[in-house]
């Protein structure tokens, strides 16, 4: 069974989800395309319409990852980022928004989990996202990443089977994480023809709100979407637009997302 957590995050959810409100949840590379932009386009996501940010620590490995994140990954590691880098970017340009910090175990594991959970909350952190990190893999270093003052997002695929969903749900809060698709994040011609069934598969598996990510790059699929989520995470064309144009960019891009989105029907909800 999955928990609720009376924390900010919870809150933003609750809202949205009060007004039929779909969240939008930016994702940027921490440290992409330089310190300074990068710090720039946090500070902006609110006023641009998100309702949470997802923050990525630079990764060398970022396996879930495709073309343009991992090049944003690579590109911020070269300017010098790092998981104490990350964590000062959020400390000193924190959004007014829940932040959920994505990133890989590795970077977490160098830095110490126990210290990285207390230093990402005292950073202004909300939640953690890791990758690589599946239920039941070592329960201990779960426990560490669960058990303080983050909630711990869990990543579903939608190849799920059901008698592992409920499984690899166990400890989950904040909300739900699912991919719309197999293989790594980037840009889509369209979304996935089974997405409304695996969202109805994981609805039925918890009462946590339900994000889709992984390929929504336009604000057509953003309102699609929308009709069966409770939200949509914009990654990939996100990081494209300020790579291309900047912050102006990006956050003309996530305007037109949020237009979407709120122009969407949102789904139906007990």
């Amino acid at each position: 069974m999955t928990t609720s957590c009376d924390r900010l995050l919870a809150a933003v959810w609750e809202a949205a989800r009060a007004a039929g409100r779909p969240a939008l949840i930016p994702f940027l590379t921490a440290g992409f395309p330089d310190a300074v932009t990068s710090a720039a386009a946090l500070r902006a996501m609110a006023g641009a319409g998100a309702d949470v940010v997802e923050l990525g620590i630079p990764f060398s490995d970022p396996l879930a990852d495709g073309p343009t994140i991992q090049r944003a990954s690579h590109h911020a590691l070269r300017g010098g980022m790092s998981v104490a880098g990350t964590l000062a970017l959020l400390r000193e340009n924190h959004p007014g928004i829940p932040v959920v910090l994505f990133g890989y175990l590795n970077p977490i594991l160098a830095y110490g989990p126990d210290r990285f959970v207390s230093d990402a909350h005292a950073a202004g952190a909300s939640a953690l996202l890791v990758t690589d990190l599946p239920v039941g893999s070592d329960a201990r270093l779960e426990h560490t990443l669960s058990n303080g003052e983050l909630d711990l997002i869990r990543l579903i695929a939608p190849t799920t089977p059901p008698e592992r969903l409920e499984r690899a749900l166990e400890g989950a809060s904040g909300f739900v994480y699912l991919i719309s698709r197999l293989g790594v994040t980037g840009v889509r011609d369209g979304i996935a023809g089974d997405l409304a069934d695996s969202v109805r598969r994981v609805r039925a598996a918890t009462r946590l709100p339900i994000a889709v990510g992984f390929g929504i790059s336009t604000p057509d699929q953003a309102a699609e979407v929308a009709t069966v989520a409770d939200g949509i995470v914009v990654g990939s064309a996100l990081v494209r637009a300020l790579e291309e144009g900047g912050v102006s960019q990006a956050v003309a891009l996530l305007g037109t997302m949020r237009a979407a989105l709120d122009d969407a029907a949102g789904p139906t909800r007990a």
